[in-house]
């Protein structure tokens, strides 16, 4: 008997899959990417506080690319108030790189975490307003015939003048509770990112003549708490969701739903 094999495109649960980089957080702990659920044009990805988590950064394309990653409205790589003109992260062809916090030094960075508004990194320095969403700002080279040295984690620091800051899309402002639900609104309760640990993450700087001044793509996720996204119907209620890892041999097996 002949068997016939189909080829599909497979793309994992919780990736943002942009034309030229995919955006996902994975959980340090469990090392699993955190699911995302669509809602009004956003993903929105559930987070748990205290939990240290990573930025995952995969290149599509066969060419360079420029990652200016924001977190919560700040340049994850400078500090600054995110503007899509600073540096950021470079990417080899196909590169999957992961970014596992705040970067301090070419030597350490300051690693991710859930939290609460108040201990995020933006609310402690002063930039509270856009907490809550990781973006990107894509860039593509300009041609050159140089060769290059892949090595994990280089960055472009060819920062210019920006002031530009994010800010949270209308939709997501409007956003109300289900019926009988808990109030998603108090600020104790609104999810941040920390400025944890340091931890040794080297990285060198490289070159990077963009081929556009403005983004070749703009790719975001955005998160909270997973009570507040399913009392906001972002969750559905039949789509429940476990930190706990996966394990081979569960005690029992359970009746299908």
């Amino acid at each position: 008997m002949k068997m016939h094999y189909l080829a599909c495109l497979f793309i994992a649960p919780g990736v943002y899959a942009g034309n030229w980089l995919d955006l996902s957080l994975s959980d340090d702990a469990s090392a699993r990417t955190l699911p995302s659920y669509p809602h009004a044009g956003s993903e929105y990805v559930p987070g748990q506080p205290g939990r240290e988590f990573t930025v995952v950064l995969s290149n599509r394309s066969g060419e360079r690319l420029l990652a200016v990653l924001s977190v919560d409205g700040v340049n994850a790589v400078s500090g600054e108030t995110a503007s899509t003109q600073q540096g950021g992260y470079v990417l080899q062809p196909y590169e999957t790189l992961r970014v596992t916090g705040w970067r301090k030094s070419l030597q350490e960075t300051a690693k991710f975490y859930f939290t609460a508004l108040p201990d995020s990194y933006a609310a402690r320095t002063g930039r509270p307003n856009n907490v809550g969403v990781i973006g990107v700002a894509v860039f593509r080279e300009q041609p050159t015939f140089s060769q290059w040295n892949p090595e994990p984690h280089r960055y472009s620091h060819n920062s210019q003048a920006g002031n530009a800051q994010s800010s949270r899309s209308k939709e997501s402002d409007s956003l109300t509770a289900r019926p009988g639900a808990a109030s998603p609104s108090a600020e104790s309760d609104v999810l941040g990112t920390g400025h944890g640990q340091r931890q040794y993450d080297p990285a060198k700087q490289v070159a990077f003549e963009r081929r556009s001044y403005q983004p070749d793509e703009l790719v975001e996720l955005r998160y909270d708490r997973y009570e507040r996204l399913l009392a906001l119907g972002i969750i559905p209620e039949s789509y429940p969701y476990r930190y706990q890892a996966p394990q081979a041999f569960p005690e029992f097996v359970p009746d299908p739903r």
